[in-house]
């Protein structure tokens, strides 16, 4: 494949954005459409999002307008790939936070509980900047906050393989904290965020 030329739109992705529409929450629930905007940090058309996800081309373009009407996706400029012209998307922001103030349905709290894993990424990463920033501003100088954090990457081959170090994974945590966490009176709360999940591809083969 080979392209003939690249127009960009003036378009400046945010860091995070606030979602408040239940609309666009039940877009971020779903694990398909969660994984598109993530991708879609960088643009990318239609047809490297269905080579790299591994759907067809006609689905692909479906959840594309559909992300790109509730307004969770932008189009930033098209491409001439051979004698067709790509339409470029990115989403509108990098993360997003879902508001407390949505009014969610049994229904859809059902699902949210179903894709929490999922979901909970979208909000992981902005919560932990907050909580650092804090940290920072109410530490004395010459206090040192002990804290830990470790980022590694594992390969894992079957799915059930894939399950069972999640399994692990949670089990041995969760010993770590039963072991530490006796309800001391006067104790310092301090939060434990678990992440273990596929790295996204981002865009496909040229």
């Amino acid at each position: 494949m080979y392209y003939v030329g690249v127009m960009h739109l003036i378009f400046e992705i945010q860091e995070s954005r606030l979602v408040e529409s239940p609309e666009q929450a039940m877009m971020l629930m779903n694990p398909l459409r969660a994984d598109i905007v993530s991708r879609l940090a960088e643009p990318a058309s239609a047809a490297e999002l269905a080579r790299a996800i591994g759907e067809a081309p006609q689905r692909m373009n479906y959840h594309l307008k559909a992300l790109e009407k509730a307004g969770l996706i932008h189009r930033v400029g098209t491409r001439q790939v051979r004698n067709l012209v790509e339409v470029l998307y990115q989403a509108v922001a990098k993360t997003f936070i879902l508001a407390e103030s949505l009014s969610l349905s049994a229904e859809t709290l059902e699902r949210l509980k179903q894709h929490g894993s999922l979901a909970q990424l979208v909000t992981t990463a902005e919560q932990l900047k907050k909580d650092a920033v804090l940290l920072m501003e109410q530490a004395d100088k010459s206090t040192e906050v002990p804290s830990a954090s470790l980022h590694f990457q594992i390969e894992l081959g079957s799915p059930e393989e894939r399950q069972a170090f999640v399994d692990d994974y949670v089990a041995a945590v969760k010993q770590l904290v039963e072991k530490y966490h006796r309800g001391k009176n006067g104790a310092s709360p301090y939060q434990v965020v678990l992440a273990a999940y596929p790295k996204p591809q981002q865009g496909g083969d040229s």
